[in-house]
């Protein structure tokens, strides 16, 4: 915990700082939601294709789910999600996704585990 998953689109690749944006990201997990920093994994997923509208073309969507132990208010993971998606524009070089951001903080569920 916290598990964090970062959907981008596969255009995105090279112009997206994954790494930065994940060390960037933690500390402000730790800062809002009150996180140990140790406890902090981002994996990153590429996305061959993504539609949005009607749009034939565009960046695509950059999508951040952050996934907590339960007990966070709703404004504490609102907090936490415009500060991701807010984040994610500085780490993406040369691009224009901004319309296509988006980010959820969500409580995991007692089906969690983990070793």
């Amino acid at each position: 915990m916290p598990q964090i998953t970062v959907d981008h689109p596969a255009q995105l690749t090279d112009a997206f700082d994954r790494r930065g944006f994940a060390l960037a990201l933690h500390p402000l997990v730790v800062e809002i939601a009150g996180a140990r920093l140790a406890a902090c994994k981002t994996r990153f997923r590429t996305t061959e294709e993504n539609v949005v509208g009607d749009e034939a073309a565009g960046p695509g969507v950059l999508h951040i789910e952050i996934a907590l132990l339960a007990g966070r208010s709703e404004e504490t993971k609102k907090q936490l999600a415009t500060a991701a998606v807010e984040l994610a524009g500085k780490f993406v070089a040369g691009t224009s996704v901004a319309g296509h951001v988006s980010a959820e903080v969500r409580d995991l569920d007692g089906s969690y585990a983990k070793v």
